[in-house]
């Protein structure tokens, strides 16, 4: 589904980036992909979904190089950042209609998954406002609908939990587990490492841009210990509080 090979991504006249990292995520997979803020998280994910040029390596999504062919990636995948930028001075139901004629979605294939997602997010009855009118968790529903509407294969997120209430939080993870059942995949940050340890059976810790652990959860998360006592110790933080 998504092999990153190599990939190093550097900021000029800054420390931070990627340096040689690999990763690779097989449909059905939910991958965590956690680290201290500055690690590389974001910059991973902007290059995975062919936001941002990267340095040197490869990405290829669906057997398809991203740097060759963006827009053949771009049609499997759907990104959503940490703070979604939306056009605020459509209606919610606007900007779902405008995604979806971007992925060429028909008009009963769209009507369908806006009922559907918009009725588990319990946002139907605002999707006729305006964006500029939403609260932040309104607004990460919205980009959480935007992103579901063309039914992506490969689901990259960043921090999807910030922001949203408990209920949608239970809906969105359903939402996830469903996807991978269907053949996809999910590649997503989060700073919510118990959430990570139950919902994910592969996780990704980095440190400085650099890769430290990678692997299933149950290979990386011991018999006794959690996937917080995991990163603490993989990421140089034993002993801290």
């Amino acid at each position: 589904m998504l092999k990153i090979e190599h990939l190093t991504k550097h900021y000029k006249g800054s420390s931070k980036g990627v340096t040689d990292l690999s990763l690779h995520i097989a449909p059905g997979d939910i991958y965590a992909f956690i680290g201290h803020n500055g690690a590389g998280k974001t910059t991973t994910l902007k290059c995975t979904a062919g936001i941002q040029d990267f340095d040197s390596g490869t990405i290829r999504i669906g057997g398809i190089d991203i740097q060759k062919d963006p827009l053949g990636c771009k049609r499997q995948l759907a990104y959503i950042p940490d703070n979604p930028d939306l056009y605020e001075y459509l209606t919610g139901i606007q900007y779902l209609n405008f995604i979806a004629d971007i992925f060429a979605i028909g008009a009963g294939e769209r009507e369908e998954r806006i009922r559907k997602y918009g009725e588990a997010f319990e946002i139907t009855a605002s999707l006729g406002d305006l964006i500029s009118s939403y609260s932040h968790g309104m607004k990460q529903k919205l980009a959480l609908l935007s992103a579901l509407v063309h039914q992506p294969r490969l689901l990259i997120l960043d921090e999807p939990f910030v922001g949203l209430d408990p209920k949608a939080a239970v809906i969105l993870k359903e939402i996830m587990r469903g996807i991978c059942q269907d053949g996809g995949a999910i590649f997503f940050s989060t700073h919510v490492l118990d959430v990570a340890e139950k919902l994910c059976n592969k996780v990704a810790i980095i440190k400085e841009g650099t890769l430290t652990a990678s692997g299933s959860m149950e290979d990386i998360v011991k018999q006794g210990q959690s996937l917080e006592s995991i990163f603490m110790e993989v990421a140089g933080y034993a002993g801290a509080d």
